[in-house]
């Protein structure tokens, strides 16, 4: 199997969890430290349209920035979520796993399951 990356908050229990499944798999993946090292607008951007999901299912709404920053209004159009996610990282949820059977946010963790090999 191509490589395997994780998005990865080792704070987080889902993150945690994803990860041992990858690693019960035989899998060593690319673990990305996103809040140390945040992506890059690019790779953000194509990272959670790669999802399918809406932006705003890609956002951590208990995170006190997100109501702090007023993103709770509907109002605020996509390029402006970015740029929070930018800015304040822990905004991203996790984990975001990507391989080459897809990407996904694996909330449960079991849903890395989905791509990862049988």
């Amino acid at each position: 199997m191509a490589a395997v990356t994780i998005w990865h908050n080792a704070r987080c229990s889902n993150s945690r969890g994803a990860l041992q499944f990858i690693r019960d798999a035989g899998i060593e993946p690319q673990i990305v430290d996103y809040i140390a090292d945040p992506p890059d607008r690019e790779t953000l951007t194509a990272t959670l349209a790669a999802t399918g999901l809406p932006l705003r299912e890609l956002m951590r709404h208990k995170e006190p920035d997100y109501k702090a920053l007023g993103l709770d209004d509907p109002g605020i159009d996509d390029a402006a979520l970015i740029e929070a996610m930018m800015r304040n990282p822990a905004l991203i949820n996790r984990p975001i796993v990507i391989t080459e059977r897809g990407t996904r946010l694996c909330r449960p963790p079991e849903r890395v399951l989905e791509l990862l090999p049988a």
